[in-house]
C-alpha cells in the first residue's frame, strides 16, 4: 500500500476508551428443553480491536502513525449465526478505567503531533478537564467523538456526534465545531447535509470510528473540513457493508468515491 511521504510522517495522539471485540460464530439447531431460548453451538471466533482501539486501526490503515493512550481494556463478545450473520446476543464486560488527566500525558512532547484524536465512549477515560487542558496545551486540531452531553465544553475542537447523541446533549458547541452523522443519510455540518452512498447496510458497528479516523486523515491532508466530511462519509459507507468493525484502505475509499460520483 502506498501513501504520500507527508502522510506516512503524520503523527496522531489518540486518547480514549479501549476494548477488545470478540465475534463468536456458531449455529442454532434447537431450543433449550429448560427454557424457550435457543441453544447456541460456537464454531469459531475472531478478536478485533474495538472502541478507540478500532479508531487506531482505522488511522493506521490510512497511513498515519498513532500513539495510543488508555488506562483499561473492556471486553465485548457477540454471538452470531454463521449463515445469516444475525446477532443473537452481546455480552459486555466493561472495565473501569482510571481517568487520564494532564499529568498522564504532560511529559509528552505535544508539538510532535499533527492532531489529537479523542474517542470517548464515556466509560471514564476522558474527562472535561483533560480536554480543557489539551485545548490550552496543544496548538493543532483536536477531533472528538463523544457520548458526553455538555458539548459546549469542546468548543474549538471538531466534535463528531450522531443524531441520538446530539438530541441528548445539554449544550452544543459553536456550529463551526459540530459534525452530526445521520446514518445512511450522510452527515450534517453548519446546516448543510453531505449525503452518503445509497448502499445495503449490513452492520453499523464501528462506522463512527471509521468516520472519525477518515475525517482526521483528510483534514490533515487538505485543511478543508467539508472535504474531510465527504471523505469520511465514503469511508464509513464501506465499513457498514461488513460484519463487525472494519478499517477500509485508501484504495477502497477511492473506488467508493468514484462509484458515488458516477451515481450522482
Amino acid at each position: 500500500m502506498l501513501y504520500s511521504n507527508y502522510m506516512t510522517k503524520t503523527k496522531i495522539l489518540l486518547i480514549g476508551d479501549n476494548c477488545i471485540d470478540r465475534y463468536t460464530y456458531g449455529k442454532v439447531a434447537r431450543l433449550s428443553p429448560e427454557a424457550p431460548v435457543p441453544v447456541f453451538q460456537p464454531l469459531h471466533s475472531v478478536e478485533l480491536a474495538g472502541m478507540a482501539g478500532n479508531v487506531k486501526r482505522n488511522l493506521e490503515m490510512l497511513g498515519l502513525v498513532v500513539d495510543f493512550r488508555y488506562t483499561a481494556v473492556s471486553h465485548k463478545e457477540r454471538l452470531l449465526d454463521e449463515h445469516s450473520n444475525y446477532h443473537l446476543l452481546r455480552i459486555d464486560n466493561d472495565a473501569t478505567p482510571q481517568p487520564i488527566d494532564a499529568g498522564f500525558i504532560s511529559n509528552d512532547d505535544l508539538s510532535k503531533y499533527d492532531a489529537v484524536v479523542i474517542s470517548d465512549y464515556n466509560k471514564g477515560t476522558v474527562t472535561y478537564e483533560l480536554v480543557k487542558w489539551l485545548r490550552s496545551a496543544f496548538f493543532g486540531p483536536i477531533f472528538i467523538d463523544t457520548k458526553k452531553h455538555d458539548l459546549q465544553q469542546f468548543n474549538n475542537c471538531y466534535v463528531k456526534v450522531n443524531e441520538h447523541e446530539r438530541a441528548a446533549a445539554t449544550s452544543l458547541p459553536d456550529s463551526t465545531c459540530l459534525i452530526t452523522t445521520l446514518g445512511k443519510a450522510g452527515a450534517e455540518y453548519k446546516g448543510t447535509i453531505f449525503p452518503s452512498n445509497l448502499i445495503d447496510v449490513v452492520d453499523v458497528c464501528g462506522a463512527g470510528d471509521t468516520f472519525l479516523a477518515a475525517l482526521t486523515y483528510k483534514y490533515l491532508s487538505t485543511r478543508s473540513i467539508t472535504s474531510a466530511i465527504k471523505f469520511a462519509n465514503q469511508a464509513a459507507s464501506i465499513t457498514v457493508q461488513h460484519v463487525g468493525v472494519y478499517a477500509p484502505t485508501l484504495e477502497e475509499i477511492s473506488t467508493n468515491t468514484t462509484i458515488y460520483e458516477e451515481q450522482n
